[in-house]
């Protein structure tokens, strides 16, 4: 029994769902998404409820069934209210700049990493040392985010790099002398 695939999706004021044999497309008032879906899973649109089912219990339809629910939901709720994730730069002469959509990025190397915004993405500023990255596509958001945090991660003796806010680091003791 699936108890993410089960629960009802509810759509708020301003969203529309299309489904056009499992070529779902919901509309909001932040934008507009597409995804296909397998043709086994049944989407239902009754009112402002989605359902989502599954023909039979095989494992492979019970593997697909909460996977189906939990991408139409983020897409429901992308549209109207969309995603934000947050990062943080710790570190001497680390900061980042806006340049028109690219970021551009000092993190300690000989030359500055640029990071050109993907569609749907913006960036923005709170400082120059804290970035938001903000989208209507959960996976497009956290993979812009992670490939951020990539360029200078975390190092484990000082806690220097690029972190999610709220991530904690754990530091490591340095050399001891004898």
């Amino acid at each position: 029994m699936s108890r993410i695939g089960n629960k009802i999706i509810t759509m708020p004021a301003g969203v529309e769902l299309k489904n056009d044999n499992n070529v779902v497309t919901v509309k909001g008032p932040k934008g507009e998404l597409t995804r296909e879906f397998n043709k086994n899973i049944e989407i239902k649109v009754e009112g402002t409820e989605i359902t989502v089912s599954r023909p039979n219990d095989s494992k492979e339809m019970k593997t697909i069934h909460g996977t189906t629910r939990a991408l139409l939901n983020n897409m429901v709720q992308g549209v109207s209210e969309g995603f934000k994730k947050d990062l943080e730069m710790k570190g001497v002469g680390y900061r980042a700049q806006l340049q028109g959509n690219k970021l551009v990025l000092s993190v300690g190397k000989s030359h500055q990493d640029e990071v050109e915004a993907p569609e749907g993405i913006t960036f923005t500023l709170a400082n120059p040392t804290s970035i938001s990255v903000e989208g209507i596509n959960k996976e497009v958001v956290g993979q812009t985010a992670a490939y951020i945090r990539s360029l200078r991660s975390p190092e484990p003796y000082k806690g220097k790099g690029i972190r999610y806010v709220g991530e904690y680091v754990r530091l490591k003791e340095g050399k001891t002398g004898k």
